[in-house]
């Protein structure tokens, strides 16, 4: 996780913590929202991401935890202080480092399963 973290910090410009509450989102996200047994492969396979993704939970997600899919996520996102531009980088940097370490045929199952994530890539 140290090695997305601080690519996050470094191209997107947020800092630490709130790299690692975006990161724990948007897999939270991705955990309820695709396939399971692809999401947990996933997971299973960044060392550090559930307890990531356990943090998100924990913390809810006020009207984002709510509200489901892209614009649940999204409200959830903004609520720790990211805006849409932000959002998106965060969400594809997760993107490619998750391609580089579990490949494209994996992460494409997920991202082609969720409506509407494709938008943000």
């Amino acid at each position: 996780m140290d090695e997305l973290i601080g690519r996050i910090v470094a191209n997107v410009g947020v800092d630490r913590s709130v790299a690692e509450k975006s990161v724990g989102i948007i897999l939270d996200f991705l955990s309820k929202e695709g396939p399971q047994d692809k999401v947990q492969a996933l997971i299973a396979g960044m060392p550090g991401a559930d307890a990531l993704v356990a943090a998100a939970r924990a913390e809810g997600g006020g009207l984002g935890g709510m509200m489901g899919g892209i614009m649940g996520v999204g409200t959830r996102l903004m609520g720790v202080g990211l805006g849409m531009g932000e959002i998106q980088s965060v969400t594809r940097e997760l993107i490619a480092y998750t391609r580089e370490k579990a490949g494209e045929d994996a992460v494409g199952e997920i991202v082609g399963a969720i409506p509407g994530l494709s938008q943000f890539l």
